[in-house]
């Protein structure tokens, strides 16, 4: 069957499309863009027999990249037909998904302060850094209290990372993960509010990394509460910004997903 190639000049169009897709039975949807276009599409994806393919289109291309898709266009198109298909796994919080991560705190306030400087006509770079300046002038830590794997916490902090899956440690850093299908949420909570550490904090994710300190708290689970002082929350799931009631649940579908990844051999994956 040849390729339809469709265009979605807006995030609500590529989630019609992505469904007008799955309901003509199409055995292989590819999301050309970011991380946001890629989970709108896998949120469709969810519970069919379908694949995803990936064209990595966007910034910083977090899913495409922990599952060693190629970065270059024609890279990334050879692996729709020479990669072969495998499961993984799907976070969930308050019923929206997440492929790569989910935060609360410094990073959602990034994300709108970002996105309205964005819509001024700021290029991306230059509205993180206004975000980054507008978010510390007017900086209040999180109070959150946690629970999971039995047990309860509460944290004053600048920032909750939750992962979908172990972020590896390479050096001093977490870049990436090693598995996306061990059926685990990887927690990161930062012990200290001040607004040295949120501006760094708030950095390194954007990145994808978190510096490996003293003040982080680390944990593997699979599943989390998070409740706040706050009936809504602003929270980031792979980048893109949503007001939530809390409490919040985190949850972890493990194989949810069908993705074509390309054929290698990655030391702790069954893929």
């Amino acid at each position: 069957m040849p390729a339809r190639i469709l265009l979605a000049p807006s995030g609500a169009e590529i989630t019609e499309l992505a469904r007008r897709a799955v309901n003509e039975k199409s055995q292989i949807i590819v999301a050309g863009g970011g991380d946001g276009t890629v989970n709108a599409v896998a949120k469709e994806l969810l519970g069919t027999s379908l694949t995803l393919g990936v064209l990595p289109l966007g910034t910083w291309n977090h899913f495409a990249k922990d599952l060693h898709i190629p970065q270059d266009l024609e890279g990334a198109t050879r692996n729709l037909i020479t990669g072969r298909a495998r499961r993984v796994d799907v976070g969930e919080v308050n019923g929206r998904i997440f492929l790569n991560n989910s935060s609360l705190g410094i990073y959602p306030r990034m994300v709108r302060e970002r996105d309205e400087e964005q819509r001024r006509g700021r290029n991306k770079w230059l509205a993180f850094l206004d975000a980054s300046i507008s978010v510390l002038e007017n900086y209040l830590p999180l109070h959150v209290r946690l629970r999971a794997n039995g047990k309860n916490f509460s944290r004053t902090t600048p920032f909750v990372f939750i992962g979908n899956n172990k972020y590896e440690m390479e050096g001093l850093h977490i870049r990436g993960r090693r598995r996306l299908d061990a059926g685990e949420l990887c927690l990161y909570v930062s012990n200290r509010a001040g607004r040295v550490d949120l501006l760094r904090l708030a950095f390194l994710a954007v990145f994808g990394w978190l510096r490996e300190a003293s003040d982080l708290d680390v944990l593997i689970t699979k599943g989390i509460t998070i409740e706040t002082r706050r009936p809504q929350i602003g929270v980031a799931t792979d980048g893109e910004l949503n007001q939530m009631n809390t409490p919040l649940n985190y949850l972890i579908h493990p194989g949810a997903l069908q993705v074509i990844a390309p054929v290698i051999n990655v030391p702790g994956s069954s893929a």
